[in-house]
């Protein structure tokens, strides 16, 4: 199998891409630093597969055409696209900005968006293809002081249905995985203040996940056995969203 992985370079992204590789796949983890994307390709390689060392930009569809093509031009398929590149930031709502409002909808949706049209058109014309998004417990419910991240997860879920019912027949499925609460540099900042003391004591297993522990199921719907399940977001949190009272 042959992988391209959006964002596959640091956090859940990285956990992604190097999880495919241990399971056999040549995989391309790209993001917008080529020394990220030089260190990652290092690591996948060492598993004894193929990689590829091209960084790209989801703001840019040039940059993710390039990618698709150079892919596409050494490894003939791309078999599994997944989207992992976000950003997020912690504002009062009255406070947003419709610059900060646009730029995290480019990157969480749009991006998203942007790259299943770039890999999906030439995995449509093959009548197969397994893209992965990744969604977010705030596809769901709402988290406090987060209403642009929150609102383009929730947009996620809806794009990965939408496009999981009209590349159906084309052999192409579209699922999402929502992750509980997982340590990243991109929330790093958030779990170190009184809300992750709240999110730990919602989640019913007493503990925050690993990215590693998304693995088994981005494996699992990457596969070719998955032809009949699309549309679903498999949530891997814990059991937060299960939840009512704890204790």
């Amino acid at each position: 199998m042959k992988a391209v992985v959006i964002g596959g370079t640091s956090g859940i992204g990285r956990a992604l891409a190097l999880g495919l590789a241990r399971s056999g796949a040549d995989v391309a983890a790209s993001s917008r630093s080529q020394e990220s994307v030089d260190k990652i390709a290092a690591e996948i390689e060492a598993y004894g597969v193929g990689s590829m060392r091209i960084s790209c930009d989801v703001s840019d569809r040039q940059s993710l055409l390039a990618l698709r093509n150079s892919v596409l031009q050494q490894w003939g398929v791309i078999d599994i696209l997944i989207n992992s590149a976000g950003m997020t930031k912690r504002v009062p709502s009255l406070e947003i900005d419709e610059a900060l409002w646009s730029q995290i909808f480019e990157v969480n949706l749009t991006g998203v968006l942007r790259a299943c049209q770039v890999f999906g058109e030439p995995m449509i014309a093959r009548g197969f293809g397994r893209i992965i998004n990744i969604a977010s417990l705030s596809s769901f419910v709402a988290f406090h002081e987060v209403a642009p991240y929150g609102a383009s997860k929730a947009a996620v879920a809806a794009l990965t249905r939408s496009l999981a019912v009209e590349w159906a027949s084309s052999g192409v499925t579209v699922n999402a995985i929502a992750p509980g609460i997982i340590p990243t540099a991109l929330n790093r900042k958030i779990l170190d203040s009184p809300r992750g003391h709240e999110l730990l004591m919602r989640t019913p297993m007493g503990r925050y996940g690993e990215a590693e522990e998304l693995v088994s199921t981005a494996v699992y719907l990457a596969s070719r056995e998955t032809s009949f399940t699309t549309g679903q977001i498999v949530i891997v949190d814990g059991g937060i969203l299960a939840s009512g009272v704890n204790q």
